[in-house]
């Protein structure tokens, strides 16, 4: 029985291209009516054609489906599946660790509303770092640029991460600087380079809560004044600057709303 490559394309609920790519490729040698040009198709070739939608299947791709049909033996082929399996378990690694990520990124918004204004003393968790700007100025350096271009790349598994002098806390100039910050459990799974300019965190006591600024140019010192209060209320010494990380920005009221997670280190009671 022949088969013209319309009949072929609805048996097999593929396109005519894809079937002339095939074709092109080896894959299939149609006999053409030297009448009309027209391709017709037997039974063997729409049997090469299920072979490369099985392998397509796999997420190969159609050149290298092609190949895998016309050119692997059979070592070769066990060597490809082989290579493919390697390939879709590092992805499953990274659909799940981007699963867990959403997951955790759903709860950490979540809780950062419910923070805004409210103080806790906790431990925070520890992370690394780096900083790339100071108030409105970008480090042009090659270093840091060349940085700032490999965590880019680890989204999302980096955080917006900021940080504001002790001195601008105690009503000095409004100083603050900004990076980003990765938690400790991703370094070793994604690879991440921690050598310097990149610093680390450690866990370390501190006053925790959250805030928001809205609008543009708003972010300032100023809004963590409530922090300073907590620590006095309950005898607790500021130690160092605060430090934290973007939670989200949002539209609230027509104006472009960021929700801050925020630590002040402090220590003991006075």
């Amino acid at each position: 029985m022949k088969y013209k490559i319309g009949e072929v394309a609805r048996i097999l609920g593929i396109s005519a291209d894809l079937i002339r790519y095939y074709e092109e490729k080896g894959v299939v040698s149609p006999a053409k009516d030297p009448m009309n040009n027209y391709r017709y198709y037997d039974t063997w070739d729409i049997n090469y054609l299920i072979d490369c939608l099985w392998y397509k299947n796999f997420g190969f791709g159609i050149e290298r489906v092609a190949s895998m049909v016309t050119e692997c033996g059979f070592d070769s082929l066990l060597d490809t599946l082989d290579g493919k399996r390697k390939e879709l378990q590092t992805s499953i690694r990274r659909q799940k660790l981007l699963l867990q990520r959403i997951q955790r990124f759903q709860e950490r918004l979540a809780n950062t509303k419910k923070l805004v204004g409210i103080c806790d003393t906790r431990d925070c968790a520890g992370f690394f770092y780096y900083l790339n700007r100071r108030n409105s100025e970008y480090d042009n350096h090659t270093k840091t640029l060349e940085l700032s271009r490999r965590w880019l790349k680890y989204m999302p598994f980096t955080r917006r991460y900021f940080e504001i002098p002790a001195e601008a806390l105690s009503g000095g100039a409004d100083e603050h600087a900004w990076g980003f910050s990765i938690a400790s459990q991703y370094i070793s799974e994604l690879g991440v380079d921690i050598s310097p300019p990149v610093r680390e965190m450690t866990p370390r006591q501190c006053v925790h809560s959250a805030f928001k600024s809205a609008g543009r140019d708003r972010f300032s010192a100023k809004k963590l004044d409530f922090l300073l209060s907590y620590a006095r209320e309950n005898g607790l010494e500021p130690v160092g600057g605060a430090f934290g990380n973007l939670a989200c920005s949002v539209t609230e009221n027509g104006e472009q709303t960021g929700y801050f997670e925020v630590w002040l280190p402090v220590r003991g009671i006075l």
